[in-house]
């Protein structure tokens, strides 16, 4: 093991917040501590995973509820640190990347001023599903016995190991929170245009367009596809195939025929399935799909 018996064992601290898709019982399963994202209906603050099911906040989205998402404060993200250092010597904070979210660059200010050394704050690269894959590489590089600065490094040196693609059913909820133009949200209403968007190199570069999301469904599968052979062809035993939308359970598993349809290398209960993160469900808004490979981190 070396490197001074990995730093004489430091006991590590793996942090994220519920971006990662990752509820508090999976985070304890895991030992991993997870931050609730709060969010606002009508200038009321909710958190996820104690507020609004994501049935009820759909609801109200289509209701037309003022809906809204927030950085965690500092009083929180300082409190979930302070805990997890009672026990550990050092934390590792993997919040949404810094290219979707604020809460990377306010973290590691934070971390920097407050905590020094003590806190090591991770840029995901990563959202949702994507990113809850990268909280278990965290871990599996913990059991390694790797130090902290080492995960660091390793998350950080391996973020291009996913692919994500997402479909919005409409703009509408984009615009609102003042992500696209009005008039380019207008247009694809008009349209009747579902765009197919990339999440790569920190940001979301609309890579297709379809008029139904059944067809916005297959480019994002075909997207996926042709990813594998590019950039994962040596890799197929280590992938995972995750798949997200904001609507029903029914709509979830009617997505999930479709990914066992077109993915038979796969084996159903492999396929991964989930809501969207509230914080992301805001902007998607409801209809909306995404879907993820990622190469599991094997040291």
């Amino acid at each position: 093991m070396t490197e001074m018996m990995k730093t004489i064992m430091e006991k590590i601290a793996i942090v994220t917040d519920t971006n990662s898709n990752i509820t508090q019982e999976e985070g304890k399963e895991l030992g991993v501590y997870v931050l609730p994202m709060p969010y606002f209906v009508n200038g009321e603050i909710n958190y996820e995973g104690t507020g609004l099911t994501h049935k009820e906040l759909y609801e109200k989205m289509y209701a037309g509820a003022d809906v809204s998402t927030s950085m965690p404060s500092p009083g929180d993200v300082m409190d979930i640190w302070n805990k997890a250092l009672e026990e550990n010597d050092v934390v590792v904070h993997i919040p949404m990347s810094s290219g979707l979210s604020a809460s990377y660059e306010a973290a590691s200010q934070l971390a920097n001023d407050e905590y020094g050394e003590k806190v090591l704050v991770v840029d995901s690269k990563r959202a949702s599903v994507a990113l809850r894959q990268l909280i278990f590489d965290a871990v599996t590089i913990k059991k390694a016995g790797e130090t902290a600065v080492r995960m660091k490094e390793i998350l950080e040196e391996t973020w291009n190991n996913q692919s994500v693609y997402l479909s919005l059913d409409t703009l509408k909820f984009m615009k609102k929170g003042g992500r696209v133009s009005a008039p380019k949200a207008a247009l694809a209403s008009v349209l009747n245009i579902r765009p197919v968007l990339k999440l790569q190199d920190e940001k979301a570069d609309m890579v297709g367009k379809a008029r139904s999301m059944k067809a916005a469904k297959m480019k994002m599968i075909e997207a996926v596809k042709s990813d594998m052979e590019k950039y994962f062809s040596d890799a197929y035993d280590k992938l995972i195939l995750m798949g997200t939308h904001t609507g029903s359970e029914e709509d979830g598993n009617g997505w999930l025929d479709e990914l066992v349809e077109n993915f038979p290398q796969f084996k159903r209960e492999d396929i991964l399935i989930r809501s969207f993160p509230i914080s992301m469900a805001c902007h998607a808004g409801p209809g909306s799909y995404g879907l993820a490979i990622a190469k599991k981190l094997i040291l």
